[in-house]
């Protein structure tokens, strides 16, 4: 399950996610991101702070939307350490660049 709440103020929108991203859950962020893209132009932030698990197909979305320019937030090791290494590919192809920790 993952609870997502779009915060919008000014130019800019807050996703804040809560449980897993996982399975069909992938998706609704999908859906979420590009809604917020089409309808709040400016920047986005991601907030992984509640999110528990983080599945491979998550994290190739998550580098998606980083590299689309969004800031990702993130706390426990686990998603921390996804998140770093999101970053640690640079604004490049992640594909690219092998994957230290594809899910916790």
């Amino acid at each position: 399950m993952l609870k997502i709440t779009s915060l919008r103020t000014g130019d800019s929108t807050r996703l804040i996610l809560e449980g897993r991203l996982a399975g069909p859950w992938v998706g609704e962020l999908e859906r979420a991101w590009r809604d917020s893209k089409e309808s709040t132009p400016g920047s986005l932030v991601v907030d992984l702070t509640g999110v528990t698990f983080i599945e491979q197909e998550g994290k190739g979305l998550l580098s998606r939307i980083w590299l689309d320019g969004a800031e990702l937030l993130a706390a426990g090791c686990c998603s921390r350490s996804i998140v770093e290494d999101i970053r640690s590919a640079g604004r490049s192809n992640p594909s690219d660049r092998p994957t230290k920790n594809p899910s916790c």
